[in-house]
């Protein structure tokens, strides 16, 4: 492994979990908060977004973004947020990888070709798979995808991030790694929607497996390779993030299923994804049920129950 600095631009639960495995690791990280960064400081601790996890001595918090003068820089952004910070920012790292999934609803676009509008001259990859926060910072054995269309400096950029318990995959296909990322928080709305409505594991085995197909004809239909979410940014995460009450996503659709409100601060990506989706979709004659009936769920439009009877009134058709 060779050493790096690394610079991190979002101090969310992933954005500081991946600090802290960097800097685990020895490399000099610096890491900057919008806001509470002299709270991290003061308590070397995100309180707010991951408690209980120590920063490293060699993890650096800042709430200056101009302290960030690495020449890799890893966006822990969430999507929706992700073309104002760029506007304000203007990031000038020579490497940018993003670390958001999702679709962006206001342009359609993913986060790399956001931030390739704003950071012309930058080589962008996408990092991305099935992953916790929690479990990153304890050091538990985790493996990620990076996808960066140039397969050399992918490979640059794998070595100097894979750590002893962080390994990376690379892929050219940063499209394909990208709609797994963000399709598969939609799908674990509507698998955490049917379980907290009391229709049980067989109709979230159907759902993960339906939705997989979804995915692998979106990704197709957009020129992404089918290969690519049968890997970590697909099939991985879809598996992870479809059965776990660590996924907000899934709780999110819990909380739907059981006619609960939903409190936790935590971005929920799938509910902006699923809309933006859908509409893509549509307008691309893309058949995508299970996407379409979860926006019509978030948007208040259908109740779990309308949605899942949608889904089952469907005309019968080979698999």
């Amino acid at each position: 492994m060779t050493l790096a600095r690394i610079d991190i631009a979002g101090a969310g639960a992933f954005g500081t979990a991946l600090g802290i495995a960097l800097a685990k690791a020895g490399h000099p990280v610096t890491l900057w908060a919008r806001e509470g960064a002299e709270d991290m400081k003061a308590s070397r601790e995100n309180t707010r977004r991951l408690p209980g996890h120590a920063l490293p001595d060699t993890l650096t918090v800042t709430g200056d973004f101009d302290a960030l003068t690495a020449d890799i820089l890893l966006l822990a952004v969430p999507t929706q947020a992700l073309d104002a910070f760029l506007e304000t920012h203007r990031p000038h790292a020579p490497s940018i990888l993003s670390c958001a999934k999702g679709l962006h609803m206001a342009t359609g676009l993913f986060p790399t070709d956001l931030i390739a509008r704003f950071c012309p001259e930058a080589r962008i990859g996408q990092l991305t798979g099935p992953s916790f926060a929690q479990d990153i910072a304890r050091g538990l054995p985790t493996a990620l995808t990076l996808a960066c269309a140039d397969d050399a400096h992918g490979a640059v950029l794998q070595h100097r991030l894979s750590t002893p318990t962080l390994r990376l995959y690379r892929s050219t296909d940063v499209l394909g790694a990208q709609i797994g990322g963000a399709l598969k928080n939609v799908i674990a709305i509507a698998c955490g929607a049917c379980i907290g409505a009391g229709m049980g594991d067989s109709t979230r085995a159907a759902l993960m497996t339906r939705g997989f197909a979804e995915m692998t004809r979106f990704a197709t239909a957009l020129g992404a390779e089918a290969e690519t979410l049968t890997g970590l940014s697909g099939l991985g995460d879809l598996a992870l993030t479809c059965g776990s009450e660590l996924s907000r996503n899934y709780r999110f659709g819990l909380a739907l299923g059981r006619r609960e409100a939903f409190t936790d601060p935590a971005t929920v990506e799938g509910i902006a994804t699923a809309k933006a989706v859908a509409a893509m979709a549509d307008a691309r004659g893309i058949d995508m049920p299970i996407v379409s009936e979860v926006a019509s769920m978030v948007d208040g439009t259908y109740s779990v129950a309308d949605a899942i009877q949608g889904l089952l009134a469907r005309p019968l058709k080979p698999e």
